[in-house]
Protein backbone atom coordinates (compact mmCIF):
# COMPACT_ATOMS: atom_id res chain seq x y z
CA UNK A 1 0.00 0.00 0.00
CA UNK A 2 2.51 2.96 1.35
CA UNK A 3 5.03 3.96 -1.52
CA UNK A 4 6.00 7.39 0.31
CA UNK A 5 9.66 7.32 -0.95
CA UNK A 6 12.44 7.07 1.25
CA UNK A 7 15.83 7.22 1.34
CA UNK A 8 18.02 3.72 0.43
CA UNK A 9 19.27 2.20 3.07
CA UNK A 10 21.80 -0.31 4.08
CA UNK A 11 21.57 -2.68 7.09
CA UNK A 12 24.28 -1.83 9.85
CA UNK A 13 25.21 -4.25 12.95
CA UNK A 14 22.62 -4.55 15.12
CA UNK A 15 23.05 -1.65 18.47
CA UNK A 16 23.83 -3.32 21.54
CA UNK A 17 21.22 -1.72 23.53
CA UNK A 18 18.34 -4.94 23.68
CA UNK A 19 15.77 -2.59 24.09
CA UNK A 20 14.85 0.90 21.98
CA UNK A 21 12.18 2.44 21.75
CA UNK A 22 10.66 5.38 19.57
CA UNK A 23 7.88 7.92 19.01
CA UNK A 24 5.99 7.15 15.09
CA UNK A 25 6.25 10.04 12.86
CA UNK A 26 2.92 11.31 12.19
CA UNK A 27 2.18 12.10 8.32
CA UNK A 28 -0.84 12.76 5.63
CA UNK A 29 -1.45 11.96 1.93
CA UNK A 30 -4.36 14.64 1.31
CA UNK A 31 -7.38 14.41 3.39
CA UNK A 32 -8.47 10.72 3.35
CA UNK A 33 -4.76 9.27 4.55
CA UNK A 34 -2.85 9.43 7.68
CA UNK A 35 -0.06 7.96 9.47
CA UNK A 36 2.38 7.32 12.54
CA UNK A 37 5.16 5.92 10.72
CA UNK A 38 7.98 3.46 12.68
CA UNK A 39 11.19 2.74 10.58
CA UNK A 40 13.88 -0.11 10.79
CA UNK A 41 16.93 2.54 10.79
CA UNK A 42 14.99 4.32 13.39
CA UNK A 43 15.60 1.17 15.73
CA UNK A 44 19.29 0.82 14.90
CA UNK A 45 17.88 -1.44 12.85
CA UNK A 46 16.64 -3.92 15.59
CA UNK A 47 13.25 -4.08 13.88
CA UNK A 48 14.46 -6.72 11.53
CA UNK A 49 13.12 -8.41 9.67
CA UNK A 50 10.75 -5.60 9.57
CA UNK A 51 11.74 -3.03 6.94
CA UNK A 52 8.51 -0.07 8.30
CA UNK A 53 5.17 -0.58 10.17
CA UNK A 54 2.35 2.34 9.30
CA UNK A 55 0.01 2.80 11.93
CA UNK A 56 -2.91 4.19 9.63
CA UNK A 57 -6.01 5.16 9.34
CA UNK A 58 -7.70 5.49 6.33
CA UNK A 59 -10.92 6.52 4.46
CA UNK A 60 -10.63 7.70 0.85
CA UNK A 61 -8.64 5.22 -1.70
CA UNK A 62 -4.90 6.80 -1.55
CA UNK A 63 -2.44 4.78 -3.39
CA UNK A 64 -3.66 3.33 -6.91
CA UNK A 65 -2.31 0.40 -8.19
CA UNK A 66 1.73 0.48 -7.14
CA UNK A 67 4.18 -1.90 -7.24
CA UNK A 68 5.91 -4.19 -4.70
CA UNK A 69 9.36 -6.32 -4.95
CA UNK A 70 11.96 -8.23 -3.50
CA UNK A 71 9.32 -8.15 0.44
CA UNK A 72 5.85 -9.25 2.05
CA UNK A 73 3.26 -6.22 2.32
CA UNK A 74 1.33 -7.24 5.16
CA UNK A 75 -2.13 -5.65 6.08
CA UNK A 76 -3.14 -6.06 9.55
CA UNK A 77 -7.25 -4.91 10.29
CA UNK A 78 -7.77 -3.63 13.27
CA UNK A 79 -11.58 -5.20 14.58
CA UNK A 80 -12.54 -1.17 14.98
CA UNK A 81 -12.68 -0.62 11.49
CA UNK A 82 -15.90 0.39 9.72
CA UNK A 83 -16.54 -1.17 6.55
CA UNK A 84 -14.62 -3.21 3.69
CA UNK A 85 -10.90 -2.18 2.50
CA UNK A 86 -10.98 -3.68 -1.21
CA UNK A 87 -7.90 -6.25 -2.24
CA UNK A 88 -6.92 -6.65 -5.96
CA UNK A 89 -3.22 -7.93 -6.88
CA UNK A 90 -2.06 -9.28 -10.37
CA UNK A 91 -2.35 -12.62 -8.46
CA UNK A 92 -5.86 -12.73 -9.22
CA UNK A 93 -6.81 -11.48 -5.71
CA UNK A 94 -10.17 -9.83 -6.12
CA UNK A 95 -12.04 -9.53 -2.77
CA UNK A 96 -13.09 -7.43 0.52
CA UNK A 97 -10.40 -7.54 3.46
CA UNK A 98 -13.13 -7.31 7.01
CA UNK A 99 -12.19 -5.70 10.28
CA UNK A 100 -10.06 -8.10 11.56
CA UNK A 101 -8.38 -9.98 8.78
CA UNK A 102 -4.79 -10.12 7.83
CA UNK A 103 -3.87 -10.28 4.17
CA UNK A 104 -0.17 -11.14 3.71
CA UNK A 105 1.34 -10.62 0.20
CA UNK A 106 4.70 -12.23 -0.53
CA UNK A 107 5.77 -10.05 -3.50
CA UNK A 108 8.60 -11.80 -3.94
CA UNK A 109 9.78 -10.81 -8.03
CA UNK A 110 7.11 -8.27 -8.22
CA UNK A 111 3.55 -7.88 -8.17
CA UNK A 112 0.91 -4.68 -9.07
CA UNK A 113 -1.08 -4.18 -5.71
CA UNK A 114 -4.13 -1.86 -4.70
CA UNK A 115 -6.22 -1.39 -1.88
CA UNK A 116 -9.06 1.26 -1.34
CA UNK A 117 -11.87 1.60 1.29
CA UNK A 118 -15.05 0.89 0.25
CA UNK A 119 -17.53 3.72 0.05
CA UNK A 120 -18.07 5.28 3.48
CA UNK A 121 -15.34 2.82 5.17
CA UNK A 122 -12.90 3.67 7.79
CA UNK A 123 -10.07 1.52 7.90
CA UNK A 124 -7.96 1.48 10.67
CA UNK A 125 -4.38 -1.08 10.55
CA UNK A 126 -1.24 -1.63 10.61
CA UNK A 127 0.69 -1.66 6.84
CA UNK A 128 3.72 -3.98 7.51
CA UNK A 129 6.97 -4.02 4.99
CA UNK A 130 8.34 -7.12 6.11
CA UNK A 131 12.33 -8.12 4.30
CA UNK A 132 12.69 -11.43 2.32
CA UNK A 133 16.16 -13.14 2.49
CA UNK A 134 18.04 -12.76 -0.60
CA UNK A 135 17.51 -16.20 -1.89
CA UNK A 136 13.77 -15.75 -2.01
CA UNK A 137 13.94 -11.68 -3.28
CA UNK A 138 13.04 -13.27 -6.75
CA UNK A 139 10.81 -15.73 -5.78
CA UNK A 140 7.44 -16.74 -7.11
CA UNK A 141 5.12 -14.40 -5.30
CA UNK A 142 2.29 -15.97 -3.36
CA UNK A 143 -0.40 -14.30 -0.76
CA UNK A 144 -2.41 -15.70 1.92
CA UNK A 145 -5.73 -14.10 3.61
CA UNK A 146 -6.62 -15.04 7.12
CA UNK A 147 -10.26 -14.47 8.56
CA UNK A 148 -11.21 -12.86 11.46
CA UNK A 149 -13.23 -15.49 12.67
CA UNK A 150 -10.38 -17.95 12.13
CA UNK A 151 -7.79 -16.31 14.08
CA UNK A 152 -7.64 -18.36 17.62
CA UNK A 153 -7.49 -16.21 21.05
CA UNK A 154 -5.83 -16.22 24.17
CA UNK A 155 -8.10 -14.91 26.63
CA UNK A 156 -7.64 -14.53 30.51
CA UNK A 157 -9.18 -12.51 33.26
CA UNK A 158 -8.57 -8.56 32.19
CA UNK A 159 -7.12 -9.83 28.38
CA UNK A 160 -7.53 -10.69 25.02
CA UNK A 161 -5.12 -11.38 22.43
CA UNK A 162 -5.79 -12.42 18.80
CA UNK A 163 -3.45 -14.95 17.51
CA UNK A 164 -3.37 -13.33 13.66
CA UNK A 165 -0.76 -15.28 12.04
CA UNK A 166 1.99 -17.40 13.90
CA UNK A 167 1.59 -18.80 17.45
CA UNK A 168 1.91 -17.72 21.00
CA UNK A 169 2.01 -19.31 24.25
CA UNK A 170 1.29 -22.89 22.99
CA UNK A 171 -1.78 -21.81 20.73
CA UNK A 172 -1.29 -22.23 16.56
CA UNK A 173 -3.09 -19.99 14.44
CA UNK A 174 -2.27 -19.68 10.32
CA UNK A 175 2.05 -19.51 8.96
CA UNK A 176 2.91 -17.21 7.03
CA UNK A 177 3.31 -17.59 2.99
CA UNK A 178 6.80 -16.40 3.60
CA UNK A 179 9.10 -15.81 6.73
CA UNK A 180 7.86 -17.59 9.99
CA UNK A 181 6.40 -14.81 11.89
CA UNK A 182 4.35 -14.17 14.88
CA UNK A 183 1.65 -11.34 14.93
CA UNK A 184 -0.79 -10.47 18.08
CA UNK A 185 -3.38 -7.96 18.39
CA UNK A 186 -4.07 -7.79 21.90
CA UNK A 187 -6.16 -5.77 24.52
CA UNK A 188 -5.30 -5.56 28.19
CA UNK A 189 -7.58 -3.89 31.17
CA UNK A 190 -6.01 -1.69 33.87
CA UNK A 191 -3.18 -3.28 35.81
CA UNK A 192 -3.36 -6.44 34.22
CA UNK A 193 -0.57 -8.43 32.76
CA UNK A 194 -0.28 -10.39 29.31
CA UNK A 195 3.36 -12.40 28.92
CA UNK A 196 4.23 -13.47 25.01
CA UNK A 197 6.27 -16.38 25.65
CA UNK A 198 9.43 -15.81 23.03
CA UNK A 199 11.93 -18.17 21.83
CA UNK A 200 15.11 -17.38 21.70
CA UNK A 201 17.30 -15.65 18.71
CA UNK A 202 13.33 -13.78 17.20
CA UNK A 203 13.57 -10.02 17.61
CA UNK A 204 10.33 -8.64 19.05
CA UNK A 205 8.47 -5.33 18.04
CA UNK A 206 5.67 -3.79 20.34
CA UNK A 207 3.49 -0.51 19.31
CA UNK A 208 0.96 0.75 21.42
CA UNK A 209 -1.94 1.60 19.56
CA UNK A 210 -4.50 2.84 22.91
CA UNK A 211 -2.97 3.81 26.35
CA UNK A 212 0.07 2.51 27.74
CA UNK A 213 1.95 0.08 28.98
CA UNK A 214 5.01 -1.26 30.74
CA UNK A 215 7.04 -3.59 28.94
CA UNK A 216 9.79 -6.26 30.73
CA UNK A 217 12.12 -8.61 29.71
CA UNK A 218 15.36 -10.60 31.47
CA UNK A 219 15.24 -7.93 34.30
CA UNK A 220 14.94 -4.90 31.95
CA UNK A 221 11.96 -2.46 31.52
CA UNK A 222 10.63 0.23 29.75
CA UNK A 223 7.44 2.23 29.44
CA UNK A 224 5.66 3.09 26.15
CA UNK A 225 2.08 4.77 25.18
CA UNK A 226 0.11 5.56 22.43
CA UNK A 227 2.02 6.57 19.26
CA UNK A 228 5.25 4.60 20.83
CA UNK A 229 6.71 1.52 19.88
CA UNK A 230 9.81 -0.58 21.45
CA UNK A 231 12.23 -3.34 19.44
CA UNK A 232 13.70 -6.35 21.37
CA UNK A 233 16.29 -8.08 20.47
CA UNK A 234 19.69 -9.98 21.95
CA UNK A 235 17.87 -12.72 23.18
CA UNK A 236 19.74 -16.05 23.51
CA UNK A 237 19.41 -18.57 21.33
CA UNK A 238 17.52 -21.42 22.07
CA UNK A 239 15.88 -20.24 25.45
CA UNK A 240 12.26 -19.23 26.12
CA UNK A 241 12.12 -15.50 27.53
CA UNK A 242 9.09 -13.98 28.94
CA UNK A 243 7.64 -10.40 27.73
CA UNK A 244 5.72 -9.15 29.91
CA UNK A 245 3.03 -6.05 28.80
CA UNK A 246 1.41 -4.74 31.90
CA UNK A 247 -0.99 -2.04 31.85
CA UNK A 248 -0.12 0.83 33.63
CA UNK A 249 -2.49 3.27 32.47
CA UNK A 250 -6.09 3.44 33.78
CA UNK A 251 -7.99 2.71 30.59
CA UNK A 252 -7.80 -0.50 28.36
CA UNK A 253 -4.26 -1.13 26.10
CA UNK A 254 -4.27 -2.04 22.81
CA UNK A 255 -0.89 -3.07 21.24
CA UNK A 256 0.24 -5.02 18.87
CA UNK A 257 2.91 -7.58 18.67
CA UNK A 258 5.21 -9.11 16.04
CA UNK A 259 7.74 -11.64 16.30
CA UNK A 260 10.36 -12.81 13.98
CA UNK A 261 13.87 -14.25 13.59
CA UNK A 262 16.17 -11.35 12.32
CA UNK A 263 17.85 -11.75 8.67
CA UNK A 264 20.98 -9.75 9.60
CA UNK A 265 21.09 -9.00 5.93
CA UNK A 266 22.51 -6.02 3.90
CA UNK A 267 19.51 -4.17 2.17
CA UNK A 268 18.21 -1.24 -0.36
CA UNK A 269 14.90 0.21 -0.03
CA UNK A 270 13.56 2.30 -2.54
CA UNK A 271 9.69 3.34 -1.71
CA UNK A 272 7.66 -0.38 -2.46
CA UNK A 273 11.03 -2.16 -3.31
CA UNK A 274 13.21 -3.96 -0.85
CA UNK A 275 16.27 -5.93 -2.94
CA UNK A 276 19.70 -6.54 -1.91
CA UNK A 277 21.58 -3.88 -3.76
CA UNK A 278 21.23 -0.92 -5.92
CA UNK A 279 21.93 -2.90 -9.29
CA UNK A 280 18.82 -5.41 -8.52
CA UNK A 281 16.80 -1.96 -7.46
CA UNK A 282 17.82 -1.12 -10.61
CA UNK A 283 16.19 -4.54 -12.20
CA UNK A 284 13.33 -4.91 -10.40
CA UNK A 285 12.43 -1.20 -11.69
CA UNK A 286 13.05 -2.17 -15.28
CA UNK A 287 10.86 -5.51 -14.87
CA UNK A 288 7.99 -3.33 -13.57
CA UNK A 289 8.35 -0.77 -16.97
CA UNK A 290 8.34 -3.64 -19.25
CA UNK A 291 5.16 -5.14 -17.58
CA UNK A 292 6.72 -8.30 -16.14
CA UNK A 293 4.97 -7.64 -12.44
CA UNK A 294 1.68 -8.69 -14.59
CA UNK A 295 -1.87 -6.33 -14.38
CA UNK A 296 -4.60 -6.28 -11.94
CA UNK A 297 -7.59 -8.88 -12.09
Amino acid sequence: MSTVSVNSIENSVLASESMVSRTGEMFKIGDGFKALAYRDRDFSHQMDPLVMVDHYHMEKPTFGAHPHAGMSAVSVIFEDSRGALHNRDSLGNDFDIMPGDLYWLKAGAGVIHDEAPRQSAKIHGLQVFVNLPSKLKTSEPNSLHVKAQDMPSLKGEGYRVRIVLGESNGIKGHASPALPMTILDGYIESNVSFTYQQEGGDNVWITVIAGELSVSVNGQQRNIQEGQAIALSDFQANTRNDVALKNTGSKSAHFALVVGKPLNETYVQKGPFVMSSQADIAQVEADFANGKFGSLA
